[in-house]
C-alpha cells in the first residue's frame, strides 16, 4: 500500500518531493482517486493550458481549470454506476522522467517541480498517446505535502482532441 507518510521534518527533502510526484501518477494509474483527491489542498487548482506559453487560465480558455470541488466532482462521476462513457472503465499509465525540483521556497512554503510525461489512456479499443510537462506548485500542510496547483502542458496544447477522461 502506498500509504500517505507525513514528512520527516517540516521541510521537505528533494527526494522527498520527487517521491510525491511519483507516487501522486500512481494514484492515478490504479484508479484510486479518493486518496489522489486528498493530495490536493483545499484552494489547489488542476490547469492544463489550450495554449502555447499561456500566463493566465482566467484571461484565457484553457483545456481543464478545475479547483478542487470541480475535480471532486469528476472523481464522482468516475465512480458512478450510471456514468455510461465509463462502461467499461478508461485506464491510464503514466511514463515519467525523474521529477526535478525547480525551486525551494522555504520561508513561503513554496516548492516547484517539473516533470516531463508520456501519458496512455485506453478504453476498449481506443488509446490515446499525450506528450507533456507537469509542473507541480506544492506546500507542506500539517507535516504533510499538497498540491496547490497542478499545471499539465500537453506539447501539442492547441491541437483538436477527444475527451480525455482522466488525469494526468
Amino acid at each position: 500500500m502506498l500509504a500517505e507518510a507525513p514528512l520527516k521534518s517540516a521541510v521537505p527533502t528533494d527526494q522527498e518531493l520527487i517521491d510525491f510526484v511519483v507516487r501522486e501518477a500512481r494514484l492515478i494509474d490504479q484508479q484510486r482517486f479518493d486518496e489522489w483527491l486528498e493530495l490536493y489542498a483545499d484552494d489547489a487548482f488542476y490547469w492544463m493550458p489550450l495554449e502555447w506559453n499561456q500566463t493566465d487560465p482566467r484571461l484565457t480558455c484553457s483545456l481543464m481549470y478545475e479547483d478542487k470541488l470541480l475535480l471532486s466532482i469528476r472523481v464522482e462521476r468516475l465512480k458512478g454506476a450510471r456514468t455510461f462513457s465509463q462502461k467499461p472503465k478508461s485506464r491510464c499509465h503514466h511514463v515519467l522522467q525523474t521529477p526535478q525540483v525547480d525551486s525551494r521556497d522555504t520561508a513561503a512554503n513554496r516548492y516547484v517541480t517539473w516533470t516531463p510525461i508520456h501519458y496512455v489512456e485506453t478504453r476498449l479499443d481506443e488509446q490515446a498517446l499525450y506528450a507533456a510537462w507537469v509542473t507541480h506548485h506544492l506546500g507542506v500542510e500539517d507535516g504533510k505535502l499538497r498540491i496547490k496547483l497542478k499545471r499539465v502542458d500537453l506539447i501539442n496544447c492547441d491541437a483538436a482532441f477527444g475527451n480525455i477522461q482522466l488525469f494526468m
